[in-house]
């Protein structure tokens, strides 16, 4: 059974299929979760603060979503285009999901404020957590890269992406201060490569949420992120995710 909590924002999402959020009623997310409206105040505090707590939930599904498909697969590619696939899937069924994803906010969805600087924190532990405010496109894109090269880095070392391998493998005791700084300068590109072919996978996603081109951005991204590299990286890991208005 969920908690009142989590009634309120499924009631709260559940009016949005409706109404605009600015024509959404407290009053009325209250009673269509079965509990009072002092109950709902008491959780979040103001409708600012459920959305803030709306929307974060969102994103925290969409994160838990993405590490259990990473924890299911085996093989790299095949992790990287379940990410891309379930990230366009989701994000066109979900609104919120869309706007967090693509930083594309429109009148009809919570767009919510940051809590003032100077307002008491919330008594509601999961409160305070959502009072941070929503994630930003570019912040939600760099967790699911990270975790998605995390994931990868602990995967088996027999099925590894291109150019990507182990920091110490197969090399044995380094010999000289040389050998070693040789060392760690291929871990470091093996890694900043790693990085990139995760954030890669989610941009194409995101590309292809946007501006639709086949119909599935799986071939795309298994193509992408199996490629050989050939020349220096050039693309900015942390360039901000793609918007609607500049496509």
């Amino acid at each position: 059974m969920p908690t009142a909590r989590e009634a309120l924002l499924d009631a709260a999402l559940s009016a949005l299929t409706d109404l605009p959020w600015s024509a959404v009623r407290m009053v009325d997310v209250a009673s269509a979760a079965g509990v009072s409206r002092q109950t709902l105040y008491n959780e979040f505090g103001s409708k600012d603060g459920l959305a803030r707590a709306l929307v974060r939930r969102e994103a925290d599904v969409y994160l838990h979503g993405v590490e259990r498909l990473l924890a299911e697969w085996a093989d790299p590619a095949d992790r990287l285009v379940a990410v891309a696939e379930r990230t366009v899937r989701e994000a066109r069924a979900r609104p919120l999901l869309r706007a967090l994803l693509t930083g594309c906010w429109g009148e009809w969805l919570p767009a919510p404020r940051p809590v003032r600087a100077s307002a008491a924190p919330s008594g509601v532990p999961a409160q305070r957590r959502a009072d941070a405010g929503p994630l930003a496109a570019a912040e939600l894109v760099a967790l699911v890269r990270d975790r998605s090269a995390a994931a990868l880095d602990r995967g088996r070392t027999d099925h590894r992406l291109p150019g990507h391998s182990r920091v110490g493998q197969g090399s044995g005791r380094q010999g000289s201060a040389g050998q070693v700084s040789a060392g760690q300068g291929s871990a470091a590109h093996s890694r900043a490569e790693l990085l990139y072919r995760c954030e890669l996978a989610i941009r194409l996603a995101l590309a292809h949420l946007i501006a639709p081109a086949g119909a599935s951005v799986g071939p795309l991204v298994r193509t992408a992120v199996t490629a050989s590299v050939n020349a220096p990286l050039t693309a900015p890991l942390s360039a901000p995710s793609p918007r609607a208005g500049g496509r």
